[in-house]
C-alpha cells in the first residue's frame, strides 16, 4: 500500500479523520502563524525562538508544553523519505492560510521529486451559500478525492508569499499578486482580511473597532462579547479566528474599555472611538 502522510489544520480535524477510513499517518499543525512575530526561516532556530516566546509571554504557554504539542510534530517533517504521498488538510481562512504558506515553505526543505503533494481546502463548494470548513463534511473521503496536485513551483510561490507577509511592507503586500497560483485560491481574500487589521490613526483596527461597537451598543459579558465576534466573524470575515484571538483583542483595548462586576463598558476614550 502507498504509504500516505496528512498533516492536518489542527485537533479539531483530527478527530473528525480519525472517523474515516483513509489511510495513512497523521501530523496535525498546531500553530498559529497569523498572530505573533514571524520570521521567513520557517523552522529555524530563530523561528522556533521567536514563537517560544510569543507563547509564554502572550498565551501563558509552557515552553515544554509547547515543544511537545507543537515543535515535536512539525520537525517530524525534515524527512519525509517514508511517503509517496502527502496531502495537506486546510481550510480558506486567514487562520489557516497564512499557516499553509508557512507549511508549504517548511516542506519546500526536504521536497522530493519522488513523491506526489496534493492539497485539500474546503471553501467554496456547489450548492452551498456559506464558505464550507472540513468539519461540515461527514466524509473525508469525499474531500480526498477532490484533492488539488501541488507542484514545487507551487511550493516556490507559496514561500515568496510567506516571505511578503512576513516582510509586513504595507505596499509590498498590496503591490504582490497572491492570486499567481491557482491551487492557492483563497489565499487572497485571506491577505486581503489580513490588511484590515492594520492600525489605523486612532490606532485601531477592524476587530478593534467592531469590538467597541459591541460595548457600544449592549452590555456583554466577556465571554458573550466573543460569542458576538465569532458570529460576525462567520457572517462578514474571513478571520477563523478562535475564542482565545478575540479575548486578546479584548484584554488589549484596556485604553477603551473597562470591566464592571463582569461586564464589558466603554471608558470616556472609548465613547469618543464610536
Amino acid at each position: 500500500m502507498t504509504k500516505i502522510l496528512h498533516i492536518l489544520n489542527g485537533d479539531s480535524t483530527h478527530t473528525i479523520f480519525k472517523n474515516s477510513s483513509l489511510p495513512g499517518d497523521v501530523i496535525i499543525w498546531r500553530e498559529m502563524l497569523c498572530e505573533g512575530p514571524v520570521v521567513k526561516d520557517v523552522g529555524s532556530d530563530q523561528f522556533w525562538k521567536e514563537r517560544y516566546q510569543y507563547f509564554g509571554n502572550e498565551l501563558g504557554i509552557e515552553k515544554l508544553d509547547y515543544f511537545d504539542k507543537t515543535i515535536k510534530e512539525i520537525i517530524q517533517l525534515e524527512d519525509v523519505s517514508n511517503y509517496k504521498e502527502i496531502v495537506l488538510w486546510f481550510e480558506y481562512d486567514l487562520f489557516c492560510q497564512i499557516n499553509l504558506m508557512a507549511l508549504a515553505t517548511y516542506l519546500l526543505k526536504s521536497y522530493r521529486k519522488d513523491i506526489k503533494y496534493f492539497l485539500v481546502c474546503t471553501g467554496k463548494e456547489k450548492g452551498k451559500s456559506q464558505l464550507q470548513t472540513l468539519a461540515d463534511y461527514s466524509s473525508n473521503e469525499y474531500l480526498y478525492q477532490k484533492k488539488t496536485k501541488l507542484s514545487r513551483n507551487d511550493f516556490l510561490f507559496a514561500q515568496k508569499a510567506w516571505e511578503v507577509y512576513v516582510e509586513n511592507d504595507i505596499n509590498s503586500i498590496k503591490a504582490f499578486d497572491f492570486n499567481q497560483s491557482k491551487k492557492f485560491i483563497y489565499l487572497q481574500a485571506a491577505i486581503d482580511q489580513h490588511l484590515l487589521r492594520v492600525k489605523d490613526e486612532d490606532g485601531l483596527n477592524q476587530i478593534d473597532r467592531k469590538i467597541l461597537k459591541f460595548v457600544n451598543s449592549e452590555i456583554y459579558s466577556k465571554k458573550e462579547l466573543v460569542k458576538e465576534l465569532l458570529y460576525w466573524q462567520k457572517k462578514d470575515t474571513v478571520y477563523g479566528f478562535g475564542d482565545l484571538q478575540y479575548e486578546k483583542h479584548i484584554n488589549k483595548l484596556g485604553d477603551f474599555i473597562v470591566f464592571e462586576n463582569g461586564k464589558v463598558k466603554l471608558n470616556k476614550k472609548g465613547k469618543e472611538m464610536v
